[in-house]
């Protein structure tokens, strides 16, 4: 799902069957976070931070503990920039060294419809527009949900830059679907707030990809070096 939305240089791990073995224990710094959480919930944390440490090794880090930071974003190793997303069924962590990109934010969602009345508190009118001139065009995606993602992976690639909250009103996507395969494309999100300051220069937008196989959709985003 995710390794074709991120560059090459990007270190994926995905995670499908969260009940099998093989994955990697927590380790005793991060067992505190999930003293008193459900099995579900303990299963996924356990899971995701497996994959993030697969990720590492990719990158020929030592495997280390990721603990929450502010907001509960994920701290990663020095020299590291990275992004975990869960759902049911899929876990997956995405990470790069920071001399190839400034930051990222991926998310996967069920390949379902938002609850009724979370696109109103999530979508820009000119979103909901796009959003309705996409159904009519390709009904077999749920275009809310994907833009909901696509939110996700914009204020994922935004907080780790900026240490601030990105309102979903702050944030103005637009998805283009590719040509040649209506299951995937593209994303702008033009920030209505001012950017993040990135080697010497502000960026007024962040780019990414999307798509959706296997009852999910993804986004991944990436904001580039200078």
């Amino acid at each position: 799902m995710l390794e074709e939305l991120l560059p090459g240089t990007v270190a994926v791990v995905e995670a499908r069957d969260l009940d099998g073995t093989g994955y990697l224990p927590l380790l005793p710094e991060e067992e505190p976070l999930v003293a008193r959480a459900v099995a579900k919930r303990r299963r996924e944390f356990t899971v995701v931070r497996s994959c993030a440490r697969r990720a590492m090794e990719k990158l020929g880090v030592p495997p280390q503990p990721v603990l929450a930071g502010d907001r509960g974003a994920p701290r990663w190793p020095d020299g590291l920039a990275g992004s975990m997303t869960h759902c049911d069924g899929y876990c997956a962590a995405a990470l790069v060294r920071l001399t190839d990109l400034a930051s990222l934010g991926v998310d996967a969602e069920p390949d379902g419809p938002l609850p009724e009345g979370v696109l109103a508190s999530v979508a820009l009118p000119a979103e909901v527009e796009r959003l309705r001139r996409l159904a009519e065009l390709r009904p077999g995606i749920h275009w809310d949900r994907l833009l909901f993602s696509a939110k996700e992976s914009v204020y994922k690639a935004w907080f780790p830059l900026t240490g601030r909250w990105l309102d979903f009103s702050e944030a103005d996507i637009e998805i283009t679907v590719d040509p040649e395969d209506p299951r995937r494309g593209t994303l702008r999100a033009d920030l209505l707030v001012p950017g993040p300051t990135v080697d010497g220069r502000r960026p007024a937008h962040f780019d990414g990809r999307w798509n959706a196989h296997d009852g999910l959709v993804a986004t991944g985003v990436t904001v580039p070096r200078a």
